[in-house]
């Protein structure tokens, strides 16, 4: 069970018009679930999308996919 200190995950429904904050945990099965009962499975919620895009980007510099290789 989460508390106030467990981290939240922005999900968004831009055909609901609804944004909800998720315990990280839980996001996969709450988007899935939200998706699936409301919207026959299309993949309408989602997490935000901003938060998504800081993430991937986080990634690719913790990768080393954004280091400048103008030197090699």
């Amino acid at each position: 069970m989460a508390d106030d200190t467990d981290p939240t995950v922005p999900v968004v429904c831009s055909e609901c018009e609804t944004e909800t904050a998720v315990p990280i945990d839980d996001v996969a099965d709450a988007v899935t679930r939200h998706n699936e009962g409301l919207h026959d499975g299309e993949q309408v919620a989602r997490v935000d999308p901003a938060l998504a895009d800081q993430v991937r980007d986080l990634v690719a510099e913790d990768l080393g996919l954004l280091d400048d290789h103008a030197d090699d």
